[in-house]
């Protein structure tokens, strides 16, 4: 045997990872997060964090947290939480967001290390990109991650420095999925560094050996 492939229940994947003495291609949980950045068109960052979200909640590419500029925070978030309660959508958000909904939880730590894989998502207000990366590489499981800017410079900050195996720029995380990269079927998202990270699919699934044919050649 080569390598395994757990498919399963966290504790399951988490055991088997644990316990090898073979290399594993898995990932224990998608805390993926989506950063609204203060350059932000705020209509596609409204509809992006939406699908991100709501799309399906129960994959490991759903969005999980959403981090809000400050300085952008007034003209994106009532709407978007207005448009996430209507979809029956649980709000779990740090004081600052909270002034806008009543509905909206109080967020503890516990609630950014959470795969909800259900119809709850947790936002926090951030004073900067420096402040929603370290968030991000604090709580993310590395499988994806987004950001929402017209700011090439702070998207390439932000791509150059979340350590995830899938990090995008103005899209959806629910795009992390081998079909979607033209892969073709896979067998997971790996978040590990060795051999395959990201989607796993056929290719990943092979490796190769090097040929070299001679006519009696000396290395000197």
């Amino acid at each position: 045997i080569d390598v395994l492939i757990p498919r399963g229940g966290k504790n399951l994947i988490k055991n088997v990872r644990d316990k090898s003495n073979i290399p594993v291609f898995s990932h224990l949980d998608g805390i993926c997060h989506t950063y609204i950045d203060q350059y932000a068109n705020i209509k596609m960052a409204v509809a992006v964090s939406l699908n991100a979200k709501m799309r399906r909640t129960s994959i490991c590419g759903a969005t999980e947290t959403i981090l809000c500029h400050k300085n952008i925070s007034k003209e994106v978030l009532p709407n978007l939480i207005d448009k996430l309660l209507s979809l029956s959508c649980e709000i779990r958000g740090d004081r600052n967001v909270r002034q806008y909904n009543k509905k909206i939880k109080l967020a503890t730590k516990k609630d950014w290390e959470k795969e909800y894989l259900d119809s709850i998502v947790s936002i926090k207000i951030v004073k900067n990109i420096d402040q929603a990366i370290n968030h991000i590489n604090t709580y993310s499981s590395k499988h994806t991650d987004a950001i929402i800017t017209d700011n090439t410079k702070n998207s390439n900050k932000f791509i150059n420095n979340i350590d995830s195996a899938i990090v995008m720029h103005n899209t959806s995380t629910q795009f992390a999925d081998g079909a979607e990269f033209g892969l073709g079927a896979e067998v997971g998202i790996s978040t590990g560094k060795l051999h395959a990270r990201g989607p796993v699919s056929v290719k990943e699934l092979t490796t190769y050996k090097y040929i070299v044919k001679g006519n009696g050649q000396l290395r000197k």
